[in-house]
């Protein structure tokens, strides 16, 4: 049997081998850029149902829409690491491993025997990242913590939605951000092996309390040297004006945006067509116009009243000024700008093949892989067969209930199937 070993070839992080006691979205999200960037990714799992994400909903061909997200390009092996066996076997993964990426609950890693202090004994070479809630040593450490109750913990929610209304954003901001901060933190860390020579292993701690106290810069910093909470503006900025979103003539949403006194000038005269605006001294700056939104947001609001989305857009263009349309999810499904630019990939899944956006980032000269999403415990007799356990180890640790039951593929979805040209087109 040859031992366990990384992707080879020519993608940034090949030869980088990772292995992740994960759930929900940071961590997966963490480990999905990794693997986006080439290296191997082996997600263990509990052999009772997996990651709970798995089970969030059926939309996706029977598969949960976030497990499909943030989970393409690895490989699946599902080991109860309570058991003695099974935690062998992950003490055996890791000594091949070059990271290991956690976000399980409070104390769970210490419990297990894989915190950092244990690791830098056991495994001496090891980047041990661990994603939290709250960061060791305070008064919410003990607490779990998933995306909703950090944001409303670090403030999130009070700068978001209306005045009164406070509102969740609605893509997953503090996993998402949190993933992203430690992808970030193990490729620094990696990268400063490449510079100084191999060395020893390191310890990551990645709070999602942190990250959103962090992404909350600007409105901190506001409310410790203004004294006073900035409030939400629905789809508008309380830093900025005029910034928002107006109804047009024929029912579409356009959002408009100014970010410096040229371009409110030029959105003034050139398009409005209200020079009394442009000259009024209490708008020349952007504070005071912060100050009188008011003005602004009934003069642009009454313009765009009076025109289509088309020729709004068109003379925004014409003069320099930033502008969007608003749109909804399944507006984006079958954006032209996705599609002009071939965004679009089919990966496999145990549901069959389903549209995927590619990685935001474009290395030029490289085509990330676009893995398949795996089954619950797809890749455990592989796995194990690699770090050198026999058929019969295997068939005892099935028996121990240390490993799930053998992977039993199942049959697409019906009509399941797409190809590359779009998210909606279908392959025989």
């Amino acid at each position: 049997m040859s031992a366990i070993g990384p992707r080879t070839g020519s993608a940034p992080l090949s030869g980088v081998l990772v292995v992740s006691l994960e759930q929900a979205v940071s961590a997966p999200m963490c480990t999905r850029t990794l693997a986006d960037f080439g290296a191997r990714v082996i997600k263990v799992e509990n052999p009772d149902g997996g990651d709970f994400a798995r089970h969030y909903d059926e939309v996706v061909n029977g598969q949960a829409a976030h497990f499909v997200w943030v989970n393409r390009g690895k490989e699946s092996v599902t080991l109860d690491v309570k058991s003695t066996a099974g935690l062998e076997v992950l003490h055996r993964l890791l000594a091949r491993a070059d990271v290991l990426v956690s976000n399980l609950a409070p104390g769970a890693t210490a419990r297990l025997g894989i915190a950092p202090a244990d690791l830098a004994v056991a495994h001496p070479h090891l980047i041990a990242l661990e994603i939290d809630g709250f960061g060791p040593g305070g008064p919410l450490s003990h607490k779990r913590a998933y995306d909703l109750l950090v944001q409303a913990e670090s403030g999130v929610c009070a700068v978001t939605g209306e005045a009164g209304a406070p509102a969740k954003p609605g893509p997953p901001m503090a996993d998402v951000t949190t993933g992203l901060h430690a992808a970030l933190s193990i490729l620094a860390t990696l990268c400063g092996r490449l510079r100084n020579g191999p060395g020893p292993g390191a310890s990551i701690a990645v709070s999602l309390f942190d990250t959103m106290a962090d992404m909350m810069g600007y409105h901190l910093g506001h409310a410790r040297h203004a004294g006073v909470n900035l409030q939400p503006l629905g789809m508008s900025s309380p830093a900025v004006a005029p910034y928002g979103g107006y109804r047009t003539a024929d029912e579409q949403t356009v959002v408009l945006g100014t970010t410096n006194d040229k371009e409110w000038q030029r959105l003034a005269r050139d398009i409005l067509n209200r020079p009394d605006l442009a000259d009024d001294e209490r708008l020349r700056t952007n504070p005071g116009r912060c100050e009188h939104r008011e003005l602004l947001e009934e003069a642009i609001g009454s313009w765009c009243a009076r025109h289509d989305l088309a020729e709004i857009q068109r003379v925004a263009d014409a003069a320099g000024i930033g502008n969007s349309r608003y749109n909804t999810p399944t507006d984006v499904v079958a954006h032209p700008q996705l599609a002009a630019r071939d965004r679009w990939r089919a990966i496999e899944t145990p549901g069959g093949p389903v549209p995927s956006l590619l990685p935001p980032a474009v290395i030029d000269g490289y085509d990330p892989p676009m893995g398949a999403v795996p089954g619950l415990g797809e890749h455990t007799d592989a796995v194990l067969s690699e770090l050198g356990y026999g058929a019969s180890d295997i068939e005892q640790f099935r028996a121990d209930g240390a490993v799930g039951p053998a992977y039993a593929r199942t049959a697409p979805v019906q009509g399941a199937g797409v190809a590359s040209s779009g998210p909606d087109a279908v392959v025989p």
